[in-house]
């Protein structure tokens, strides 16, 4: 078969696997309609699993709750490649979803596409780079929760070295690094933050042996933003007996003796938030950001390491969230593409 064929293939096997999770979900090709009126039906697409424990789960989290608080229809799709986003939205939407929310910065450009030729239909990506009549991107200000893990992580190491684990190198997660790097500069000058990308937002393994990796090079702090894959950064924490920091949701229960705290962003409350204004009616789409002002990304510590953490330290973290806060601490910001 040739690539045209098995390119249509694989369109057809993901049209079916939408229309299957949409089946399952209870709805119909046609909107249904509850007392007269049409009912609202939201979508999801990801990237990866949603039982990462992260930033899939967390997106699914809000699905959920859009459903039992608004009564909504809902359906999701995990997408496998860049092929399948355009299929994925284009499907949703002409089935007469009002809401899909794209669960990646690599989702922007088919969701700009699409919107041109469903105008009806929102599209939410998160930490997108562009917006446009009814496309909108969300993104949460994770640096700002990672600098204050920074500031910790500095005035805790005993080596003056830490380390990051990314998965794929995207701008958003290249953000979250150097806002962890920039606090731990701000009390440890002389400092090294060690950083590497194993490509994959799924390989446990390669994850973990990259933590291991800058775990030998000294490093006795470890942060992570890589799905899935983050689980393997917990495990060599945990193992090798040095602190690591939890991303997107509180991951202190994963490795409880590692794991000092967690980065959190309330991504289920943002979806809601967002959602309920799409169904009222008082949505306006532009470019999205929550962050510790909003009390939507924050830092949870680990109730059983919390008394490892020095008072004076303790003290450098909470100067640095009000500073953030207050706007006195700025820190450096994903760059906005022009909507068309």
């Amino acid at each position: 078969m040739g690539s045209a064929g098995r390119t249509a293939v694989c369109r057809l096997l993901l049209s079916l696997a939408i229309a299957a999770v949409v089946a399952l979900d209870g709805c119909a090709p046609k909107p249904q309609t509850t007392a007269g009126r049409p009912a609202f039906r939201v979508a999801l697409l990801t990237p990866g699993p949603v039982s990462d424990a992260g930033w899939n789960a967390s997106a699914f989290e809000g699905l959920q709750l859009i459903k039992s608080r608004l009564g909504a229809e809902t359906a999701m799709v995990q997408t496998t490649s860049p092929a399948d986003f355009d299929d994925a939205f284009r499907d949703f939407a002409s089935r007469g979803f009002n809401l899909i929310f794209a669960n990646g910065f690599e989702y922007t450009d088919a969701a700009i596409q699409a919107g041109r030729d469903f105008p009806h239909t929102y599209f939410i990506v998160s930490s997108g780079s562009r917006s446009s009549a009814n496309v909108a991107s969300v993104s949460f200000a994770l640096e700002q929760a990672t600098y204050t893990e920074g500031v910790l992580a500095g005035a805790m190491s005993k080596t003056g070295i830490a380390g990051a684990i990314g998965g794929i190198e995207l701008p958003a997660i290249k953000l979250t690094f150097e806002g962890f790097r920039l606090g731990f500069a701000s009390v440890r000058p002389s400092g090294h933050v060690l950083i590497s990308y194993t490509g994959s937002f799924e390989d446990v393994g390669a994850a973990k042996e990259a933590a291991l990796a800058e775990i030998s090079r000294g490093a006795d702090f470890l942060i992570h933003n890589a799905d899935a894959a983050g689980l393997g950064v917990l495990q060599a924490a945990q193992e090798r007996h040095v602190y690591v920091f939890g991303a997107y949701r509180n991951q202190n229960v994963v490795a409880t003796q590692a794991t000092l705290a967690s980065a959190v962003v309330d991504v289920p409350d943002a979806f809601l938030k967002i959602a309920t204004e799409v169904k009222a009616g008082t949505f306006h789409p532009g470019m999205l950001t929550f962050g510790m002002r909003d009390n939507m990304v924050k830092v949870v510590f680990n109730p059983q390491l919390r008394d490892q953490i020095p008072a004076a330290a303790m003290e450098r973290v909470k100067l640095a969230e009000q500073g953030i806060v207050s706007g006195t601490i700025k820190l450096p910001e994903l760059p906005v593409a022009k909507s068309p």
